[in-house]
């Protein structure tokens, strides 16, 4: 693990020159993304690398050292090395949007992190129903299995969702997060997966573990506005409302795998040949259109993601929290334009035909990645779309953590 001697601290550094550090990691994270598959995890290699550029602090307080650039960092980041390695993307933006979201939570648990190693990484599953928690003196006792905690292996800390029961049939359980480190849970070998394999996605464990009130943090704490952390991190970035835009923490990694497929797979068609006719794929008028629609969604999807994060950034910035209208809409549209990606994919791995079957292709691997991320609850648009179509009609939102 990478500790703080070894990581330069970032500092206000631009979002151009960031975007420019990880464009220049594309060539290495591609020869890579093979390697990363075979550990199942994120190679060390590339740890070391995100640190070194200051990637993983892009959305960390300035206070401590970070970059604390808007929002829409993590999708350009996200897309930017999606178009080399989908895992790599997943496992940075992920690692690196909890840095923001240790922002919210009470100052003493950041001091306690960040004073130590302002590099520390922090794993999460957010799965609330897997975590059971019942009050205690000074805090909680926490108990669960949660799935999907990515890059578990690289953290030295996880953000844990639980339910905190109150014994009172009448009150609804609250749903909290829960800060562990890596010394109170088990990271359980369960990621034998068919796409996002280097993600290192793994089970982790905890059995009445306590944990101190500083280091918990309330779902209704991060629904837009003040925080606890906001005695210390004011900016707008930490005004957000998490779960309202939390799709797009993720959505840059699919934003990423669809441009790198079309990207590689227009560079091969331009000079590839029918095995069968000998004509020029190119110039087949199939081709063309279906090349043009899998741009299209591609474009559309970029266009819907950096306007949410623009727009969700202004409200911030004005001192505002969006209305329920508008947090629904950030669901449904982070889950459509999501989907938009895995349907650019699909078109380019049919064109890629027989050779895209080999596990040498980047194609497969491509295609397996995208639809690994549309798998995720937060791209699901029945429920995305659910709960938006609640609003629309004026009956209660079905999400409690907006």
């Amino acid at each position: 693990m990478t500790t703080a001697k070894q990581a330069a601290a970032p500092g206000r550094i631009s979002r151009e020159a960031l975007l420019e550090r990880a464009q220049n990691l594309l060539p290495v994270l591609r020869e890579r993304a093979p390697h990363a598959e075979e550990l199942r995890r994120l190679p060390e290699e590339t740890e070391k690398d995100f640190h070194e550029t200051g990637l993983f602090r892009m959305v960390q307080p300035a206070r401590v050292g970070g970059a604390e650039l808007d929002y829409g960092i993590l999708v350009d980041i996200g897309a930017m090395v999606g178009r080399a390695c989908g895992s790599s993307a997943w496992n940075l933006i992920n690692l690196g949007c909890h840095h923001w979201m240790l922002g919210m939570f009470p100052p003493k648990v950041q001091d306690e992190i960040w004073n130590e190693n302002p590099d520390a990484l922090i794993a999460s599953s957010f799965i609330f129903p897997a975590g059971r928690a019942t009050p205690a003196k000074g805090g909680y006792l926490v108990s669960g299995r949660w799935p999907f905690s990515s890059g578990v292996d690289s953290a030295g800390w996880n953000m844990l969702a639980g339910m905190v029961q109150t014994g009172d049939a009448a009150t609804p359980p609250e749903h909290r997060l829960f800060m562990l480190p890596r010394s109170e849970y088990e990271i359980i070998d369960t990621w034998h997966a068919a796409g996002l394999r280097g993600t290192g996605s793994n089970d982790v464990e905890a059995e009445e573990v306590f944990v101190p009130e500083h280091r918990t943090l309330a779902a209704s704490d991060m629904r837009g506005g003040t925080s606890p952390g906001s005695a210390v991190n004011p900016g707008p970035l930490y005004r957000l409302p998490l779960f309202a835009v939390f799709p797009y923490v993720l959505s840059g990694a699919a934003l990423g795998v669809a441009q790198g497929a079309w990207e590689g797979h227009v560079k091969v068609l331009r000079n590839r040949v029918s095995h069968y006719t000998g004509a020029r794929i190119s110039d087949f008028q199939a081709v063309q259109i279906k090349l043009a629609e899998a741009k299209s969604s591609i474009d559309a999807a970029e266009t819907i993601m950096r306007q949410d994060c623009a727009d969700a950034m202004r409200i911030a910035e004005a001192g505002d929290v969006p209305d329920m209208e508008t947090k629904a809409r950030f669901r449904r549209n982070g889950a459509f334009s999501v989907n938009l990606c895995t349907r650019a994919v699909d078109i380019v791995f049919g064109l890629a035909g027989g050779g895209g079957l080999y596990e040498t292709s980047p194609a497969q691997r491509a295609f397996r990645d995208a639809h690994a991320i549309g798998a995720h609850i937060a791209f699901n648009t029945d429920a995305a779309g659910t709960t938006y179509g609640r609003v629309a009609l004026g009956l209660p939102p079905d999400n409690p953590l907006l």
